[in-house]
């Protein structure tokens, strides 16, 4: 818990009139900034880069928003879109290493916003920077949700040609998913190596994919369709607009660089291991993206039908045309949807400590009871349950609005 301070304003005070030479270096320098070591240092640096990794999941976010980049851009803007986006995540993990090389604190961004931001507009920067982080964890987490429950519904389908998906199918498979995570991390203890695990999950599946779906493709595109082909269904009469709407796609394969900095009151050395974290999410997110992308795309038969899967999920849709039997792509679709749930498990980790931490700085209604951790599970088991409750509650919106959750 934070020791006595102004709500948001993060004012340091003495450790409980504990001798800090009496404790160690990661925890003494908690107290410096006015805490108590109230979470275990269960991680390991590994497991600090699979959350991150886990999060982020570059070459699943291409697969979950495939859609939206075929759209706005065709092959050129997801290929050309990674590269782009992957300098300028590399430039935003250097400033989030930098800066929790410095400060290493669980509260991440609106703590150094805090620090960082002229006095009088420090606590009204901190609390913005705050509220919106843990909302920006909570969306995430639904949409990450969304993508699973669409899939798993899509192999049905798939199964079944002659079922129609109804809003309410998906909305049962994202409650899922959602109730899945949320087990998960009810149990501190285990949450490293679930980690583990689900960093194991997502490589092995995207060698798997990367590997299976070109060898087994009838034919392949050529060079020029790949690197040179752009595709505007947007609407937009300008390709310079299409292009920046695609970005989302690409974009979204490399959101949610600052998980690692939340976890710096989990894991030992935080200013050395976190920075790792987050520059191997980036370097790690890059290669799988770039590679998986461009091996779909050369395995690609119908671009067309794509658009117009009756599936509802265009990377199915792709593995279909390319194995050319449904055991066989939706085999592939599982390996997505395990990826998925690992990558879910991540985001609510995430979302829990982001709220956990506001709460310790008096930065929601009801702080004390979101600030408390379980003892027993070592986990803070309020803010998690309250998160989850939130994005429970934002998947009623896919039942009044596809375009609410249209990525």
């Amino acid at each position: 818990m934070a020791v006595e301070k102004d709500a948001i304003g993060l004012q340091p005070v003495p450790y409980d009139g504990v001798d800090c030479k009496s404790i160690d270096s990661d925890t003494q320098r908690l107290a410096e900034m006015g805490y108590t070591q109230d979470m275990k240092r269960n991680f390991s640096v590994w497991s600090v880069l699979a959350v991150g990794f886990s999060v982020t999941n570059s070459w699943f976010g291409i697969s979950a928003a495939l859609v939206t980049g075929i759209n706005s851009g065709g092959p050129v803007l997801i290929v050309y879109g990674i590269i782009l986006i992957a300098l300028i995540s590399t430039c935003v993990g250097i400033s989030l290493s930098e800066l929790s090389s410095a400060m290493p604190n669980s509260g991440g961004q609106y703590y150094w916003a805090n620090e960082l931001a002229p006095k009088k507009y420090a606590n009204f920067a901190s609390y913005l920077t705050g509220g919106i982080s843990w909302a920006g964890s909570i969306f995430t987490s639904a949409s990450v949700a969304l993508a699973v429950g669409s899939a798993g519904v899509g192999c049905i389908q798939l199964a079944h040609p002659h079922l129609v998906i109804e809003p309410w199918m998906v909305f049962v498979g994202y409650q899922v998913v959602n109730a899945v995570a949320y087990m998960f991390n009810c149990y501190g203890r285990i949450l490293p190596r679930i980690a583990t695990v689900s960093i194991y999950t997502s490589l092995v599946s995207f060698f798997v994919i990367l590997i299976t779906v070109p060898a087994k493709a009838p034919t392949h595109q050529n060079a020029r369709f790949v690197f040179a082909n752009f595709v505007n269904n947007t609407g937009w009469a300008e390709s310079g607009i299409a292009f920046i709407v695609g970005l989302i796609n690409t974009n979204w394969a490399f959101a949610c660089l600052d998980c690692a900095t939340h976890l710096a009151e989990e894991v030992a050395h935080p200013e050395k291991m976190i920075p790792i974290a987050i520059m191997g999410t980036v370097g790690i997110g890059f290669v799988t993206a770039f590679c998986y992308s461009i091996s779909m795309f050369f395995s690609m038969n119908d671009l067309q039908a794509l658009f117009n899967t009756s599936t509802g999920v265009t990377i199915l849709e792709l593995f279909y045309q390319a194995i050319g039997n449904k055991t066989g792509a939706i085999l592939l679709e599982v390996l997505i949807i395990a990826t998925g749930l690992g990558c879910e498990i991540a985001c609510h980790t995430w979302q829990a400590r982001l709220c956990w931490s506001f709460a310790r700085d008096r930065g929601l209604p009801g702080s004390r009871y979101w600030a408390h951790v379980d003892e027993r599970l070592e986990v803070p088991l309020y803010a998690h349950t309250m998160s989850c409750a939130w994005v429970a509650i934002l998947g009623s919106l896919y039942l009044g609005s596809y375009t609410a959750f249209n990525r």
